[in-house]
């Protein structure tokens, strides 16, 4: 009974990022903050096609950035995309992070002077 309470509670809310996401068109920027770094990822528009994401990770320390992409509630999972660096602190990436619409978990995987480290925010693929 309880799995089933959380099923419908996490359908409801898809639902309603749907709905609310349809109105939003252009970028979209996602900011999450881990042990050791803070990222800003603008994506030119989350969708099933290829995107465009620029990452900026504050300290500007890091070395390397690389993307990747799950969708808890389907289980599906995208591999990693390597981000080329920009200059301090600024990445940019372009390839398939989603594969299909609803609720995705977008993960980012920075190496630098504090260490490696994954940060994780959450965005909705409209289509």
């Amino acid at each position: 009974m309880r799995r089933l309470l959380i099923m419908v509670v996490l359908a409801a809310a898809i639902v309603a990022l749907v709905v609310a996401g349809r109105s939003r068109s252009g970028p979209v920027r996602l900011r999450a903050t881990g042990a050791h770094y803070s990222v800003t990822v603008t994506l030119d528009e989350p969708a099933v096609h290829p995107v465009a994401a620029e990452v900026r990770v504050e300290p500007g320390t890091a070395g390397s950035v690389w993307l990747s992409a799950v969708m808890p509630a389907m289980g599906h999972a995208t591999p990693e995309i390597t981000a080329r660096r920009q200059g301090p602190g600024r990445f940019t990436a372009t390839g398939r992070l989603f594969t299909m619409a609803g609720v995705w978990e977008l993960s980012v995987r920075v190496r630098g002077a504090a260490g490696e480290e994954v940060v994780v925010v959450s965005t909705l693929v409209t289509g």
